[in-house]
């Protein structure tokens, strides 16, 4: 158990690195996948020993070796995240290695729509299905019989995002909704408590800003994307068991 623990860490590590490279360059309209990474400031190709996750950032002091610029702490903190979560998605599942394999392409997903959406107020359309894709493509194989439960969370959870959305359009995007769809696929009924926590979460930060500005906090615009990737994480990791502790 150990040894799974500490691969599935050093994947999340190697994902959350690779997330970062996605969240950049999808919203930007720029291909991924197929050329080195290049730095931001200057467009030099990054080599190999400075895009080691964590440690380069750390070694460099935190600025590229090409030009001296400041490299954000979002990457480091990025993959650092995802290799927990990647960690902690192989504990709650070692027994159900495809449950776990969907689980981490989940946390790879959410962490590519949180950064987009806090830098450019964006939740790439292209994220979201192929992380749908890859979700059904890993289910439908193992859990045949589970794939309608997750099909009707997904229905319910993007319909009642889709009716926010009509009320309060100044509040709720459609991409939002569409993350709570995607959300429902992966997660089946687990997603009613990630609900709840993303609103929770959600409201305590409302609650918070409007006590320290005021009447002003009501024309702020905050991302709801990351509230609801939260709450995503809870539902992964603890939604089943909210639930049962609910019903019993």
């Amino acid at each position: 158990m150990p040894g799974v623990v500490l691969i599935a860490f050093l994947a999340g590590l190697a994902v959350g690195s690779f997330a970062t490279a996605v969240a950049h360059r999808v919203p930007r309209g720029m291909p991924f996948g197929r050329e080195r990474s290049q730095c931001p400031a200057c467009g030099t190709q990054i080599a190999a020993r400075d895009n080691v996750p964590v440690v380069s950032w750390l070694v460099l002091g935190g600025r590229a070796r090409c030009c001296g610029e400041r490299i954000s702490p979002r990457y480091p903190l990025t993959e650092l995240t995802v290799g927990v979560l990647f960690a902690a998605t192989a504990l709650v599942y070692w027994e159900d290695p495809a449950l776990a394999a969907i689980g981490m392409v989940f946390v790879a997903m959410l962490a590519v729509v949180t950064l987009t959406d806090l830098e450019r107020r964006v939740i790439p359309n292209k994220v979201l299905i192929a992380g749908a894709v890859a979700c059904l493509a890993i289910a439908l194989p193992t859990d045949p019989a589970g794939v309608p439960e997750r099909l009707a969370a997904a229905a319910a959870a993007g319909g009642l995002f889709f009716l926010v959305a009509l009320a309060y359009p100044a509040g709720m995007g459609l991409g939002d909704v569409k993350l709570a769809a995607t959300m429902g696929l992966f997660l089946g009924r687990a997603v009613a408590p990630t609900i709840l926590a993303a609103l929770l979460a959600g409201s305590l930060v409302g609650l918070a800003l409007i006590a320290r500005h005021g009447a002003g906090a009501r024309k702020m615009a905050i991302p709801f994307g990351p509230f609801l990737a939260l709450g995503g994480v809870v539902g992964l990791l603890a939604g089943e068991q909210l639930i049962e502790a609910y019903v019993g």
